[in-house]
């Protein structure tokens, strides 16, 4: 989060002569859940890559608003470049910042993804979102099995179970983290689970999220015998692919001691 900090907070460093960020979510609340007893995968992964569904929809949607207003300069962004997503997205009156770091809507919850697009026209703009419906719940900070989720809205990156499955490139899992992980094999969802708001949660509609059927119904046994060929097959449109095989054989050992 320290690279790259002034454009994090000027948005005319990423598009010049920028007037206004405009902040889109797509719910990602999948409507079937993974079988009992398999290896967990954060809900994000269930369907294909979000990189690619958001970026294809932001592009759409620059073309339409150049169609209705004529020649505008705007770039989308979705986690691939230094912009403060959650930030913008409170400030365009979308929500708030739970105790867990995430973004939480009243009416929605927590499962969506946060897309920005940063254009240079001026809107009428909307008023930020100035309360906090989080109150005295600290559930997620309780659940969390690493601690990583501390007072004042801070969460240790290095101690989330989603660093150490996703981020953590060609290293061994530190070993005082065996039998904390609760089974997730990647990512984590605990903190968002426990969420009172995400009671409100609603399946999405958007197809390319349909969960891919392996992730719901494979056992450890069976990603355990999974060639890397076939991996590539199944996930090679899938979030997954960010840790490669060789990763997800890493984690899939580590949550069952090996």
């Amino acid at each position: 989060m320290e690279k790259y900090f002034d454009q994090r907070i000027d948005p005319m460093l990423l598009v010049p002569g920028a007037k206004s960020v405009i902040t889109l979510l797509l719910n990602y609340f999948p409507g079937e859940q993974q079988q009992p007893g398999t290896p967990k995968i954060s809900k994000y992964a269930y369907g294909d890559d979000y990189h690619e569904v958001i970026k294809q929809k932001l592009n759409a949607l620059v073309e339409v608003l150049r169609q209705e207003i004529g020649e505008i300069n705007g770039r989308g962004f979705v986690d691939s470049a230094p912009v403060l997503e959650r930030t913008w997205a409170q400030r365009s009156g979308l929500g708030w910042i739970g105790k867990n770091g995430n973004l939480i809507n009243k009416e929605q919850g927590s499962f969506f993804f946060i897309a920005t697009l940063i254009v240079d026209l001026e809107l009428e703009y909307d008023d930020v979102f100035a309360k906090d419906y989080c109150g005295t719940c600290t559930r997620c900070i309780d659940a969390c099995p690493t601690d990583a989720i501390l007072p004042g809205k801070l969460v240790n990156g290095s101690k989330c179970i989603s660093y150490f499955t996703i981020e953590l490139k060609d290293m061994l899992i530190p070993a005082e983290m065996k039998n904390k992980f609760e089974n997730w094999m990647f990512g984590c969802d605990i903190c968002q689970d426990v969420c009172p708001w995400n009671r409100f949660s609603k399946p999405t509609s958007e197809k390319a999220f349909t969960p891919i059927p392996e992730i719901l119904n494979l056992s450890t046994k069976e990603w355990e015998a999974l060639t890397e060929d076939n991996f590539r097959k199944i996930f090679n449109h899938s979030p997954l692919k960010r840790s490669k095989y060789r990763g997800v054989m890493r984690n899939v050992k580590f949550i069952e001691g090996i």
